[in-house]
């Protein structure tokens, strides 16, 4: 049972308070605290940033109402939101040990523990694993050195994912073993990925590299 399932109007105050966040204006889907709020609340990134578009339309009259009370008026905004997670926090009390079915959440949480890597730094390692040849997958690419910097992670850590996806890649063929934690995540990415168009994966993970800029 999904806590958070469905929409909820009080919504609106949390997504309008990072939309006027300077500098002001719809924020990229993958932001840093739309994501934060999409966890929080149990729905899509994508769901949140269509949402956030209709504020800078002002596509309903209750979206315009809220413009008007709280467009202008940031500290009146910040009390309202602070007032509903007060009660908010009842409700969560009521729903605790209720069971929250994960979906796009789990891609933003560590694949092991023990590790930082993320499903989502996997993404991106894969995406470069394909503009590069095994003869590049090395630390001193500079590419591997860019994504490093941009997702926290030594160049050496994003070298040994590439290694790790090798032994995913059917063209490759690698016969050698692998002991690795990261086997299982990397293959179930490359499951979801490796037989895309590399295009359609170039263009989500631009996207995701704006949760990493944040």
């Amino acid at each position: 049972m999904a806590k958070n399932a469905k929409w909820s109007d009080d919504y609106w105050l949390l997504l309008m308070q990072i939309y006027l966040q300077k500098p002001v204006g719809v924020k990229p889907m993958f932001h840093r605290k739309m994501v934060a709020l999409s966890l929080e609340l149990h729905l899509p990134p994508s769901f949140l940033f269509n949402k956030m578009c209709q504020i800078a339309n002002l596509e309903t009259p209750r979206i315009e109402h809220l413009w008007e009370t709280y467009g202008r008026n940031p500290r009146k905004l910040s009390r309202a939101i602070r007032l509903w997670r007060q009660m908010r926090g009842y409700a969560d009390a009521f729903y605790e040990g209720v069971e929250v079915k994960e979906t796009f959440e789990r891609d933003f949480k560590p694949v092991a523990e023990g590790t930082k890597i993320t499903p989502v730094m996997l993404i991106l390692i894969l995406d470069l694993y394909f503009r590069l040849t095994p003869a590049t997958m090395v630390i001193e690419t500079p590419e591997v050195q860019e994504l490093g910097k941009l997702i926290k992670l030594m160049p050496l850590k994003v070298v040994e994912v590439m290694e790790v996806f090798q032994h995913c890649d059917p063209y490759l063929n690698r016969r050698d073993t692998v002991n690795s934690l990261l086997l299982k995540p990397c293959r179930e990415i490359w499951r979801r990925f490796g037989n895309a168009e590399t295009e359609q994966l170039a263009s989500y993970a631009e996207q995701l590299k704006d949760y990493f800029r944040g």
